[in-house]
C-alpha cells in the first residue's frame, strides 16, 4: 500500500454479486478509501435459466453498492474469456485432460484484462474477494495462504506475478469464512445469505455433461478393468477424471467385489476408460509427476533440485517434494510418498510454510 492517505488511493474491486467481493468493498469504503467497483461479464449467455443467474448477480451488484454509495461499471471482458480461457479450456477436454478454467481465468482475466483496465482509469489498485495474503519480503511481494486454511485460495493465484500482487488487494485474507458472513449481516449487505458459487468460473453452475456436449463431439467407447475385461461403456473420456467415483454407472456385479469402481487412468488411443474397485487401488497412486507451463511468483526459478511442499489438488493437503529436473520448460516433482489421482490438466502447486512459490500444468504421473 502506498504512504499517501486512504482516500487518495484509488482502489477498483471486482464486484461479482457474492459475499466474498462485497465484504470486501465494504471493508475498502469503511478504511475511508476511493472506492469504486466493475462487474465483469465475460460470458455471453446462451442458457435462459442461467441469464437469469447472471443477471440477478448484476442485481445484487448494484444493490450492494447502491448500500455503500459506491459507483458501479459493467465491462464486458467476455471476447477475452473465450479467446484466452475457454478455447483452451475445449483444448484441454479434447485431449482427454482435466483443465482448471479458475486457475486460467485468474491469470488472463482478473489480473491481467481487469487489471490493465484499472490502471488505466487510473486505479493505484484492484481489489478481489479472493482469500488470500500478500506480504512483502526485502522488497519482493509474496503470496501468502490466508489465515482461514479451509478457504485459502492461492492455489489457483500462483500464476501471479510481482506486477500483479504490486497492484491487488486481498482485504478478505486474514478473516474467516463465519467473520465474513457476519460483516455482511452487521452491514445489511441484501446478499449476506447468498451462497458460494461452486460453478465454472464465470460460466456458472450448469450441468457439465450436458455443456460440454454443446462444444465437444462425445466419443462413447469401453469402460474396461486394468486386465482388460469389458464391464461397461462410457459416454465420452472429457466427461471423466481420474479418481472419479460418481456417474459411472457401474452396478453390483455378480460374485463380485462390493467396493465402488473409480477411474484409474484414460486410455486415448484405444479410447477406453480404465476403472478399478477400491478408494485406494494401487493403479491411483504416483510417486512423480512432470508439470509444463511452469510459474515462479519471485519471477526466478529456484536452483534444482529444490526441496519444498506442494499439492496436486485443492483440497489437498502440502506434501513434501523435490524438483529434480528442468528442462524444455518442464520440471519432474518427487513426492516423498505417493500420491492420489494426479490428473493430467491440473495443477502442482509449490509452497514453503505459508507462502506459495508457483505452479505448473501437470503433464503426467509416473512410479
Amino acid at each position: 500500500m502506498n504512504s499517501e492517505s486512504p482516500s487518495k488511493t484509488r482502489i477498483i474491486t471486482g464486484l461479482s454479486g457474492g459475499v466474498d467481493s462485497s465484504v470486501t468493498a465494504l471493508l475498502l469504503k469503511q478504511q475511508g478509501y476511493d472506492v469504486s467497483c466493475v462487474f465483469m461479464k465475460n460470458w455471453e449467455e446462451d442458457d435462459p435459466n442461467q441469464q437469469c443467474t447472471a443477471e440477478g448477480d448484476a442485481k445484487d451488484a448494484m444493490a450492494v453498492c447502491d448500500l455503500l454509495k459506491i459507483d458501479l461499471d459493467a465491462i464486458n471482458f467476455a471476447k477475452t474469456y473465450w479467446n484466452n480461457v475457454f478455447d483452451h479450456f475445449l483444448t484441454e477436454y479434447r485431449q482427454g485432460r482435466t483443465p482448471n478454467p479458475d486457475i486460467l481465468c485468474n491469470k488472463e482475466v482478473k489480473f491481467k484484462a481487469f487489471l490493465n483496465y484499472a490502471l488505466k482509469q487510473g486505479a493505484d489498485y484492484i481489489a478481489t474477494g479472493h482469500y488470500a495474503r500478500i506480504g512483502n519480503n526485502n522488497g519482493e511481494f509474496q503470496l501468502l495462504k490466508a489465515d482461514d486454511q479451509n478457504k485459502d485460495q492461492t492455489y489457483f493465484l500462483y500464476t501471479l506475478g510481482q506486477k500483479q500482487l504490486a497492484h491487488t488487494l486481498f482485504p478478505l485474507g486474514d478473516l474467516t469464512k463465519p467473520e465474513v458472513r457476519q460483516l455482511a449481516t452487521d452491514a445489511g449487505l441484501p446478499n449476506h445469505a447468498k451462497k458460494d458459487s461452486t460453478g465454472i468460473c464465470f460460466i456458472g453452475e450448469r450441468h457439465f455433461k450436458q455443456f460440454l456436449s454443446r462444444y465437444l463431439p462425445a466419443q462413447p467407447g469401453e469402460m474396461q478393468t486394468p486386465d482388460g475385461e469389458c464391464i461397461g461403456s462410457h459416454d465420452g473420456l472429457m466427461y471423466y477424471t481420474i479418481g472419479q467415483r460418481q456417474g459411472l454407472g457401474i452396478g453390483g456385479r455378480q460374485g463380485g467385489q462390493a467396493e465402488p469402481w473409480f477411474v484409474l487412468e484414460k486410455d486415448l488411443k484405444r479410447n477406453v476408460l480404465i476403472v478399478g474397485q477400491g478408494h485406494d487401488h494401487p493403479l491411483l497412486f504416483h510417486s512423480s509427476l512432470t508439470a509444463s507451463d511452469l510459474h515462479w511468483i519471485s519471477g526466478r526459478t529456484p536452483e534444482l533440485p529444490f526441496c519444498c511442499r506442494a499439492k496436486t489438488r485443492y483440497r489437498q493437503q502440502e506434501q513434501p517434494c523435490e524438483i529434480v529436473a528442468l528442462n524444455n520448460g518442464q520440471c519432474v516433482v518427487h513426492f516423498d510418498q505417493p500420491q492420489r489421482a494426479i490428473t493430467p490438466g491440473q495443477s502442482v502447486v509449490f509452497y514453503d510454510e505459508t507462502a506459495c512459490l508457483g505452479g505448473g500444468i501437470i503433464e503426467r504421473a509416473f512410479n
